[in-house]
């Protein structure tokens, strides 16, 4: 990779110095910049205030206050605006699904408010490409606990899925393989009752009360959850 420049002294991420530090494993580092850069700003203003008056002191302690406020709130917010799914690809499901504990959790210090809308859309894109399993694995809990306390939706699920089985029993069983024509009516009748079931007994509610839970707790994961190694060190016994 060649730089126009020392890489190190971009104030502001270039792109191909950030995928450069994505294929490296060192993505944290752009993470570990915006977090003292926004709180070396915060010391400055902090004492900048010192050298006024106290009235005007504390208008400013309070004005900023809010305004940091505000301003968490917007990048809160702006986060749920981004697609999460944009960089995510079909091989991020195939590694091994990274440690509950370790990796996925972690510590209390392995979180922090966003500084921006720049660090969050980082971590959310990062953090969803690498614990994309943990997170189709919540998605999955949720569905459960959706289904436990919806008996008809599961009902209908369990339906849905015996009516396919039985489309697939008498098609092996009668040989509809050999006849398209006919087979192909049987799949869309199959389809049509699959979608009368799955109405009528509630399953998309099912689905989407888990997807909503799934996607705030991944969104809202994903922004707090600070940039982590991608390769650890390894240790000497």
């Amino acid at each position: 990779m060649v730089f126009s420049g020392n890489p190190l002294s971009l104030t502001v991420p270039d792109p191909a110095f950030e995928s450069w530090l994505r294929d490296s494993g060192y993505l944290e580092i752009l993470d570990q910049t915006s977090t003292t850069s926004t709180a070396s700003a915060a010391t400055t203003n902090a004492a900048s205030t010192t050298h006024s008056d106290t009235a005007s002191s504390t208008t400013s302690v309070t004005g900023g206050f809010f305004v940091s406020l505000f301003s968490h709130v917007l990048t809160l917010l702006s986060v749920f605006t981004l697609n999460p799914f944009s960089k995510l690809t079909t091989d991020d499901f195939s590694v091994q699904t990274p440690s509950w504990t370790r990796s996925f959790f972690g510590d209390c210090g392995s979180y922090s408010l966003p500084c921006g809308s720049h660090q969050a859309r980082l971590r959310v894109h990062e953090n969803v490409k690498r614990y994309a399993r943990n997170y189709a694995s919540l998605f999955i809990l949720f569905f459960a606990c959706t289904l436990y306390q919806m008996p008809l939706a599961l009902i209908g699920l369990l339906s849905s899925l015996a009516v396919w089985d039985t489309f697939k029993f008498c098609s092996d069983k009668w040989g509809w393989d050999r006849y398209p024509t006919i087979r192909h009516v049987l799949v869309r009748a199959a389809q049509c009752a699959t979608a009368v079931i799955l109405i009528l007994l509630n399953v998309q509610m099912a689905v989407f009360y888990a997807f909503a839970v799934s996607y705030a707790v991944m969104i809202l994961h994903a922004a707090f959850r600070k940039l982590s190694p991608a390769k650890q060190p390894s240790r000497r016994r």
